[in-house]
Parts: C-alpha cells; structure tokens; sequence
C-alpha cells in the first residue's frame, strides 16, 4: 500500500517578477512502512515538500495524496494531523520554552482526543527513552538530545501513521546525533511508522532509509536505493558529484 504519493508538485513563493519557484514537478511515492529520503544542498527545495505536505507552504500545485487521502490548499483536518505529524529540525525553537514536557504532552494527547493522559503521558516518555523522571522539567533543564526526545514523542502521541523528519539531527551535537537516529529506527520498527526524511547528509539518508529523492534547485534530479547510495552507484552527475563531496568530507 501506497503511504504517500506526490506528483507533479510545484511550490512558489510570491507572484509576477517576485515569484520563487522552490519546488518543481517534483514526484515519488513512499510505500507503507518505507523510510523514503529527500537528500540535497540547502535551498534545494527538501523541506519545501514537508511543509507543502502540512499545509505551511503558501502556493502549491499537482496532488498530495495520504493514504488514499488527496490534499488541497493549505488547510488540514484533524484526520490529516491523526495521520501526519512532523518533527522538525530544532528541537529548543519547536517547544514552548514556559510548558514542562508534562504540559507539552499533555495538551497534545488532549487536542487528539485522547484520555487515560497520565498513563499516556508516561509511556510516551519511556518510548524515546526519558523516563518519568523527565516530565516535569522545562525545556532549558534538557539537553538538545532530551528536547528532541520529547518533540519525537509530542509527534507520536496522537499515533500517527507517517512522521515527516526535517532534518532531526543537525542542530544536535555529533555525539548525540547518532542516539536519536537509532531511536527513530527502533520507534519505526516498534510502531510500523512510515518515514519521510529531509536531510543534507547522505550518511544520515544511507543509514536511515530504504529509497532516497536526490534534489538539486527544486527538482528531483534522481531516484535511488540506499544500497545503490551506499555502492557508490548513482546515475546523475549532481548525485555523483554530492557522493564524491561527502567522501571527501
């Protein structure tokens, strides 16, 4: 079964001689249970996509379809949310900095309907590794790590089927990139969760998914497997050339 399909999308910002077009005619679909990557240079148009998909992107054309659902405009509904939810790249700027995780949790588990909050709350924390010890504590008493930990969870806490991951490593230390990395692959497994992943790190994308879109100025340049990243194998020659740069690196 088919989780995600994207075709032909198109996203631009501003209008006449101010347009930008930030995604072109870009396409692939991401199967159920399936980690699909989006790789590229910053401003290539990654995380246009995650935002289009949510509805934070002002102007987008061609079809989004979740799970069998077909997306138009910019607003989303309360099935969407149950569905989709985004954990996005920094983990101190995406929670309020005055709610402890227990208010975080909380509120999120109430807004999807959700009873049983205290039970839920603490399973929530043991999932992604904190603990009960944690859910008092305000967002400056954790660490990057933590605070991501509890975005992670603030996204699982209404089940949904599909997490959209902007870049969930790259604002934390390298030591501890490598935990929340393996978190979410144990969380896939675990939950049966489909994984949309924007990152500029073809490491990260090879370690993390099964496919991965190659992006290069708003369009999908190449489709791959991670086995082919991983073989050095790619076709393109702007795929070729990030390959080669990230050797290097």
């Amino acid at each position: 079964m088919t989780a995600l399909q994207i075709d032909t999308l198109d996203v631009w910002f501003g209008d006449g001689y101010d347009r930008v077009d930030a995604v072109k005619g870009a396409s692939f679909a991401v199967a159920e249970g399936e980690s699909f990557g989006l790789v590229g240079e910053s401003g290539s148009g990654k995380s246009t996509i995650l935002r289009a998909i949510t509805g934070l992107a002002p102007a987008w054309s061609g079809s989004i379809i979740v799970e069998g659902m077909a997306l138009t405009g910019r607003k989303r509904n309360r099935a969407f949310y149950k569905t989709v939810q985004m954990v996005f790249q920094d983990p101190y700027a995406s929670l309020h900095p005055r709610h402890t995780v227990d208010q975080v949790l909380s509120e999120t588990l109430t807004l999807h309907g959700l009873t049983d909050i205290d039970t839920r709350v603490m399973k929530l924390l043991d999932d992604v590794g904190l603990g009960g010890k944690f859910r008092f504590r305000y967002p400056h008493q954790l660490s990057g790590g933590q605070r991501q930990r509890v975005a992670i969870a603030r996204a699982l806490a209404g089940e949904p089927d599909i997490l959209l991951l902007d870049e969930p490593t790259s604002a934390l230390d390298v030591s501890v990139q490598a935990e929340i990395l393996n978190l979410l692959t144990d969380l896939r497994d675990e939950h049966g969760l489909t994984y949309l992943m924007v990152s500029h790190d073809l490491a990260v994308i090879g370690h993390m998914c099964d496919r991965l879109a190659v992006m290069k100025e708003g369009e999908i340049v190449e489709v791959m497997t991670a086995d082919t990243l991983r073989q050095n194998n790619a076709q393109h020659p702007y795929s070729r050339e990030l390959l080669n740069a990230s050797i290097v690196a």
